[in-house]
């Protein structure tokens, strides 16, 4: 989903540009026009996007409106400005909205705690009575972060993960005392959902269509509880599977649930900047834009890609605030589809852009750029502002007070140390593998510097005691521009000594590996399995695992605490044993040992049955059943899926529909799944057909 894949395809790119105001406007360049059908005929054609679209609103009036690629690669229809996409995390500031459109009604107070409008909310940690709607919408409630399992499914929209999360959060606890910094977190946007149907009375789609669809006149507004024609949705695809995967429904609705067009998210946008005071007054408008990570511990630099608001990712967003230009962003991304919504508020303008594949990064950039020319072609900024330009860096001479930030640092789900030698810190890919594995050396003010010069480490202590890893980097991706960041990445760690019993248990598990037993067989999430399985990396010396911090031989914790991204969707670690087989608990999701997963019969036939557990039931592909063709009689709630020895799908019978055989590559999985009870026929064919039929 975040890689970056040079994709050639056909491309139709439709444009449309039009004056602020056509009966008065003075004539000038299209240079905004002409930069977003290069940049979106360059984000499909080598960045792996399928389709694209695109729009600007300004004091009411679309003056942009656009499109690439395609929205069916098999008919090659184009998208239009009628296509929808899945908006992922912008659907928040819906959900913002919805909570301060009752604010201004009087039914809510945002600063109230949350269980006086959910009074069945409850965490086994008691500050969970101190969270408000205010620290859920600017991501300071100390919520872990999100419940992902079963919400991003094929053509279902089964309300279960929303409906077990109350129950969910019974057992849980906080990762910080409420309101102490903001780090993202979607299941605070989950519980403002429910905060708006309790308050409300109606159903949170319900709401959405009366309070916000009605009075915009918006028609391709939608969740996935709606009815509305999914044959308008762009069709998305996924890395060696050649037809159009079938329609993504994400069940955290308002985490990142909604599906729109640009055209109405760019007008969305309107309602946004205070423009719309039928709809939300400017006074909460206006407190949505308010610096709410200042509340709490945060990097001291100001320009930055991530400010948190209320809702919005950044609400001074560099590089329009060195033009003096205040503006807003959020982003979105769901497994195929991807968003990035840019407002400047003083200028009531708003720009969406939408894709299908990809990645919401290069939605943001291309939002950035085309709306520096468009303000550019209105004459609100004159000539643009250049970018950085870095030298080679220059090694001086380190104090020695330097070395003491040497140790072990972790961040959620792993642990890096971090060794200072000659003045140079040498570290692994950062952010995702984006920042390459390279050399860093001291180049003077307590900074590390790589060798182009355009990523830098640094070391701070906070007002909360910790010391953290600081990460300003500058990414340029080719053809289309660049970003900037600076953030927080890791924190660093005490030493947690280990009884010996301890040790020996967690070093037993050291590199393991655990795959998930309670997705739903049509969840994307089986799309590679690497999002279904946990590897333990445990360091026995400082008392870790996978960044948590180890407290008995079964238990370990999240250790993390850091503002913003890195700190999000924390989790702890849980084994017991059943039936002399060990399961790790994470986040009530249960996962197993693939040291126990048995091969599949290699027999001409078999029988697979889902137990009373409702776990999905995984074998592995050994010499006497590869080459077979498997055939499988799957029962109407079931499926079954098959990967090869590097983890990518050859079949799944969500998928490939018309396909009812596949050969069993040697060293892979199956996975069947479905409904307790479920039974599978399984059908090997030993003469080795090549090839699906």
């Amino acid at each position: 989903m975040k890689r970056i894949s040079a994709a050639v395809m056909s491309v139709m790119l439709i444009t449309t540009f039009l004056p602020v105001n056509q009966a008065s406007a003075q004539p000038h360049k299209d240079t905004a026009s002409e930069q977003a059908r290069k940049l979106a005929s360059t984000i499909v054609s080598d960045y792996g996007v399928t389709g694209l679209q695109y729009a600007i609103i300004d004091n009411g009036s679309i003056v942009l409106s656009g499109n690439a690629g395609v929205r069916d690669q098999a008919s090659h229809a184009p998208i239009t400005k009628d296509t929808m996409f899945g908006i992922g995390s912008v659907s928040k500031m819906y959900v913002t909205a919805a909570v301060m459109m009752l604010a201004d009604a009087g039914k809510v107070d945002i600063d109230q705690p949350l269980v006086t409008y959910i009074k069945n909310f409850s965490m086994t940690d008691e500050r969970y009575k101190d969270i408000t709607p205010r620290m859920l919408m600017n991501h300071s409630s100390g919520l872990y972060g999100s419940h992902y399992a079963n919400s991003i499914l094929f053509d279902d929209n089964d309300p279960g993960n929303r409906d077990e999360l109350l129950m969910r959060l019974q057992s849980e606890r906080l990762k910080s005392k409420p309101g102490e910094y903001s780090v993202y977190c979607n299941d605070g946007f989950q519980l403002l959902e429910i905060l708006v149907e309790r308050v409300s009375g109606l159903s949170y789609t319900g709401f959405l269509n009366q309070k916000i669809n009605q009075p915009l006149k918006f028609t391709s507004t939608q969740t996935p509880l709606s009815t509305f024609d999914r044959a308008r949705l762009a069709k998305a695809y996924y890395p060696g599977i050649q037809q159009a995967l079938p329609v993504e429904t994400t069940n955290v609705i308002g985490a990142g649930g909604l599906y729109s067009t640009a055209e109405e998210l760019a007008a969305f946008g309107e309602v946004l900047t205070g423009k719309r005071p039928d709809v939300l007054s400017g006074q909460s408008a206006a407190a949505m834009q308010s610096p709410e990570y200042r509340k709490g511990i945060w990097v001291p630099e100001e320009s930055n890609s991530v400010s948190f608001g209320l809702g919005w990712d950044a609400v001074r967003l560099a590089p329009f605030d060195q033009y003096g230009i205040p503006a807003l962003s959020k982003g979105g991304d769901t497994v195929l589809y991807h968003a990035a919504l840019t407002t400047l508020p003083e200028q009531h303008i708003s720009i969406a852009v939408l894709s299908s594949n990809g990645n919401s990064l290069y939605n943001s950039i291309f939002a950035t750029n085309v709306l520096l020319a468009y303000l550019q072609d209105i004459g609100k900024i004159g000539k643009r502002i250049p970018g950085p330009v870095f030298e080679p860096s220059v090694k001086v001479n380190m104090p020695a007070d330097q070395l003491v930030y040497a140790g072990l640092y972790g961040t959620v789900g792993t642990t890096l140390k971090v060794e200072i030698k000659n003045g140079e810190i040498s570290l692994p890919a950062l952010e995702g593998g984006v920042i390459p594995p390279q050399a860093y050396v001291y180049t003077g003010a307590g900074q590390f510097t790589s060798k182009d010069g355009t990523t830098a480490i640094s070391f701070e202590k906070q007002s909360n005691g910790l010391t953290y890893f600081k990460l300003k980097a500058y990414v340029e991706l080719p053809g289309i521009g660049h970003t900037s960041m600076v953030a927080y990445e890791y924190q660093k760690l005490d030493a947690n000594p280990l009884p010996s019993a301890t040790r020996a248990a967690w070093e037993a598990r050291n590199l393991k590996t655990y795959i998930g037993l309670d997705e739903k067989i049509n969840s994307l999430l089986y799309l590679t399995p690497n999002d279904l399985t946990y590897t333990i990396a445990v360091d026995s010396e400082y008392g870790y695992a996978s960044g948590t911090r180890i407290v008995d031989e079964h238990t370990a914790v999240n250790a993390a605490e850091i503002p913003a991204m890195s700190g999000r969707d924390a989790f702890d670690l849980s084994f017991h044993t059943e039936n002399k087989q060990e399961y790790l608990m994470i986040d009530g999701q249960s996962y197993l040992s693939e040291d126990v997963i048995n091969p599949i019969y290699g027999g001409n036939a078999s029988i697979c049955t889902i137990a009373n557990s409702g776990h999905a039931v995984w074998f592995k592909i050994d010499a006497k059943s590869a080459a077979s063709t498997m055939s499988v009689d799957t029962p109407a709630s079931g499926g079954v899926i098959v990967y090869d020895d590097q983890g990518s799908m050859v079949y799944s019978s969500i998928v490939n529909k018309d396909t009812s055989s596949v050969i069993l590559p040697e060293g892979g999985k199956i996975v069947f799944g479905g409904e307790a009870g479920d039974l599978f026929r399984i059908h090997l064919n030993h003469k080795g057909l090549k090839g699906l039929k």
